[in-house]
């Protein structure tokens, strides 16, 4: 069969190289695709965007293209899956209706309040002046969150109370409507990306990713600069307590709406030091880099899973089958980014990197005359495996170091948690 991949980043060439590793797949298409996909067998970028709806439909019936992966949380969150399944277009990835449970922090927010969803204590606000007196009153530490879609970097997590009332500032300067001012949380955060099909929910391996620029988890938040995966903080029964307390109530919330979501529901979680897991976030698709880890150790065929999200019948699946030990991806990245950064350096030792058995997921790349060249903040996703998290962080920093562009920056601690 014929699938296409809506996106063009880390994530969607990790989701069309797992594709393609099912004989079933005979080709994927990836609209826009990045210079990774764009030499990948078997893949064929389309230079559509992910926001075009009725070019998207026509490229999928003139190709005969039979189920469309969404990667990304924009073409999602304005609907193009309510867009495409009338046409008879099987897609993985929620209506709009669903999409909102991260496309709105505080619509999210009530409905884990509904659902009696572990959560941070929080309120929304519409203008400025009496969420300033919140944070006044509350105190910092304290996280303030835009209310709204913002490529994964609309949370500050606020250390004074100076930082928090300038975040305020900021959010409403840049338009958003609400801004959600949260209790500060403290633990270690976890990646929960479960998969489901309006009726079953079933969540893939644990992962935790590292989103601040700086070693030792330090600066400005990023949209992920490398993750690991499974998590060994997740032992079986915190896992079950996830599925029980999260997953669950989460889905039956939204079948309460009335929402029939099929697709990703990604559960960011804070597991307390008391071992207590609470909801962050959620967001309604694949994370990035997460996912690139998560897919690596991935053995049951993955079109099998979409497919049967999609056509109701995930609970007649066995459980998914893993690969043993554990997937490291660490992101190079522009230097500058998340500010500033170039664009257009040619990217050597792909290959090489490759010999050295871990995969290079492109992210922000184009393909140019047969050269690779950065295309973007976070340019590519070194991802290695290996029998525990030791083996599999060496073999990953292996890839690295053959892997040059000018000003590249990528953080050499990826695992630190796991690894001290």
């Amino acid at each position: 069969m014929k699938v296409l991949v809506v996106g063009n980043g880390g994530r969607e060439h990790a989701l069309a190289w797992k594709l393609l590793q099912s004989d079933s797949v005979e080709k994927v298409f990836c609209t826009p695709g990045n210079g990774g996909t764009a030499v990948l067998e078997k893949c064929e970028n389309v230079a559509i965007a992910v926001d075009d709806f009725a070019s998207i439909l026509n490229l999928v019936q003139e190709k005969g293209i039979e189920l469309v992966v969404v990667g990304p949380e924009l073409p999602l969150s304005l609907g193009i899956a309510d867009y495409l399944q009338p046409h008879g277009v099987k897609v993985f990835g929620p209506k709009q209706d669903g999409a909102i449970i991260e496309a709105s922090k505080s619509w999210a927010k009530d409905l884990m309040v509904a659902g009696g969803i572990p959560t941070a204590k929080s309120a929304t606000f519409t203008s400025a002046s009496p969420a300033k007196e919140y944070i006044k009153k509350e105190g910092a530490p304290i996280v303030v969150k835009a209310d709204g879609l913002a490529a994964g970097k609309g949370v500050i997590v606020a250390m004074t109370e100076k930082e928090a009332l300038d975040a305020i500032d900021e959010l409403f300067a840049q338009d958003f409507a609400k801004v959600v001012v949260e209790e500060f949380l403290t633990g270690q955060e976890v990646s929960i990306l479960a998969l489901t099909d309006g009726n079953t929910i079933r969540p893939l391996i644990s992962a935790q990713d590292h989103k601040q620029i700086g070693e030792g988890d330090t600066g400005a938040n990023t949209g992920g600069m490398g993750a690991y995966a499974p998590t060994p903080l997740l032992d079986d029964n915190l896992s079950q307590r996830i599925t029980k307390e999260v997953l669950e109530p989460t889905l039956k919330q939204l079948q309460e709406k009335n929402i029939d979501y099929v697709g990703v529901l990604y559960a960011g979680l804070m597991i307390t030091p008391e071992g207590e897991p609470k909801v962050l976030e959620f967001n309604c698709r694949f994370g990035d880099p997460e996912t690139q880890a998560v897919l690596s150790m991935l053995k049951t065929p993955l079109i099998d899973i979409l497919l049967a999200c999609t056509e109701k019948r995930l609970a007649e699946l066995p459980p998914f089958e893993w690969h043993e030990g554990s997937a490291v991806c660490v992101v190079m990245a522009a230097g500058g980014y998340p500010s500033s950064y170039r664009k257009g350096d040619v990217i050597s030792g792909i290959p090489t990197a490759q010999e050295e058995g871990v995969m290079v997921f492109h992210a922000g790349t184009k393909l140019n005359n047969g050269q690779i060249l950065t295309d973007g903040g976070r340019v590519l996703g070194v991802t290695g495996r290996g029998s525990d998290f030791k083996d599999a962080i060496a073999s990953t920093y292996r890839g690295v170091a053959k892997i040059h562009f000018d000003n590249m920056y990528y953080r050499r601690d990826i695992g630190h948690r796991i690894s001290n």
